[in-house]
């Protein structure tokens, strides 16, 4: 666990924001950190999360999730943010996801953050597996 943390904290150093989705222009980010797990495909997962990277300051609370994930899959809303900022290289949002058993295949659903006026989406990648 502590080697998967280690590689995000040094993907977060080097990669490029998410787009914006609606053209505005925010004063924080949602970075692809290239997150991305694998599943066994005749018992799925359940109880695991990923990261809701959100970089820079925000005045209004900040909302997330994740969305198109592998039917039967299921997320929870994500780690709701006061208004603040995060300078750093802190993960401080997560969304927890279960994963139904599901077809061998790769899926990737998105992972979202909303101040309410800008939305922004990253990747994430589910690769689905006989056996991981």
């Amino acid at each position: 666990m502590l080697a998967v943390l280690a590689a995000l904290a040094l993907a977060l150093l080097g990669n490029a924001p998410s787009a914006i989705a609606d053209g505005a222009n925010p004063t924080w980010t949602l970075r692809d950190i290239g997150q991305r797990m694998c599943v066994n495909s005749g018992s799925g997962h359940s109880g695991t999360y990923f990261f809701v990277p959100v970089f820079g300051t925000w005045s209004t609370p900040i909302k997330s999730g994740i969305r198109d994930l592998p039917a039967g899959s299921t997320g929870e809303d994500g780690t709701p943010l006061p208004p603040g900022s995060n300078h750093g290289n802190t993960i401080i949002a997560f969304v927890l996801v279960s994963i139904a058993p599901t077809p061998v295949g790769v899926y990737t659903p998105e992972v979202w953050a909303s101040d309410g006026v800008v939305t922004q989406a990253v990747p994430v990648t589910i690769h689905v597996q006989d056996r991981c």
